[in-house]
């Protein structure tokens, strides 16, 4: 079906296209950007009804109360962190920090740029996660999911979301970017997430070099040992490739069975109790046993 090539370029395009031109036709783009927000949301569902990879990871479950309070907390502090950036870039211009930001621009040249420098950030913050203990667990909220949707990216630790945001920031408070740029770069970041996570039958062809959608993400979300520490990329798949750990394989669909945290079967599933189980010391078992395709040989098979 034409849907399955078309879909993620037009939804990532045309909803930040829609972003850029919401923030240029209003003086505040902070609450504006809501509404095509919901309107990404809602296609989403409803695109993974037409064409889902697994059936049976659509409609509500027992996990989505839990994911609408993840998103809900969530996206509040975004909100948040960017109604008050004013106020923490005028404290850094007044370190004397030159102002390197090319305002000059076009607002969607600047947020291509914003995107890729933030992007940098995402990543590495994401790649230290799997390396640093104390990150981990708190990382380890999110990799506990058992079923892949769109909305379910937004299933973060509010703690890890707030370090990921600062490493991805922090560049674009530095250079002096606006407002405007930051608020964008924070919706695209939404509707990233909604195409990393879709349960979306995803056909991405020589896409998948280049952008880091579900058909590539959902190996990152593998349960089998440190299998799992492949495609960190957020927005790109450019720095896996530079990092050595890039992985995509046409062997496998990956199902609920491949998914969690092989050593945690026993990770909390409700709200509340993944909030406080980073600050636990639970015992950890054995890591179930590496399949055959997920071998670096599958991945060069799969092309």
């Amino acid at each position: 079906m034409w849907l399955r090539a078309t879909y993620a370029p037009l939804f990532f395009f045309g909803f930040l296209a829609l972003g850029v031109w919401t923030a240029q036709a209003t003086a505040w783009p902070l609450w504006t950007l809501m509404a095509p927000l919901v309107c990404a949301v809602a296609v989403s569902l409803v695109v993974e009804r037409i064409i889902p990879y697994q059936p049976d990871w659509n409609g509500w479950q027992p996990d989505t109360p839990r994911d609408l309070a993840h998103a809900g907390v969530n996206e509040s502090l975004n909100l948040a962190g960017v109604a008050l950036w004013n106020t923490v870039a005028a404290a850094v211009a007044g370190v004397g920090l030159p102002r390197a930001w090319p305002d000059e621009w076009p607002l969607a040249a600047q947020v291509v740029l914003a995107i890729v420098l933030a992007d940098v950030g995402f990543t590495l913050a994401h790649y230290a996660s799997h390396r640093i203990g104390w990150l981990w667990r708190l990382h380890a909220v999110h990799h506990s999911l058992r079923r892949m949707y769109g909305f379910n990216g937004l299933m973060k630790h509010p703690l890890h979301q707030g370090i990921e945001a600062a490493a991805a920031f922090a560049p674009l408070l530095l250079l002096g970017a606006p407002q405007a740029v930051v608020a964008l770069v924070g919706y695209a970041a939404v509707i990233q997430l909604l195409l990393q996570h879709s349960n979306a039958d995803l056909r991405m062809g020589p896409l998948r070099h280049v952008f880091a959608w579900a058909p590539v993400h959902r190996f990152h979300h593998v349960k089998y040992g440190r299998s799992g520490d492949v495609n960190f990329g957020f927005f790109l798949t450019v720095w896996d490739r530079l990092l050595g750990t890039a992985f995509w394989t046409a062997r496998h669909r990956v199902n609920s069975e491949d998914l969690g945290i092989g050593t945690r079967p026993d990770f909390p599933v409700d709200y509340g109790p993944q909030l406080i189980e980073p600050f636990r010391s639970p015992t950890s078992s054995d890591a179930p046993a590496t399949p055959a395709w997920l071998s670096r040989d599958a991945s060069a098979a799969g092309g």
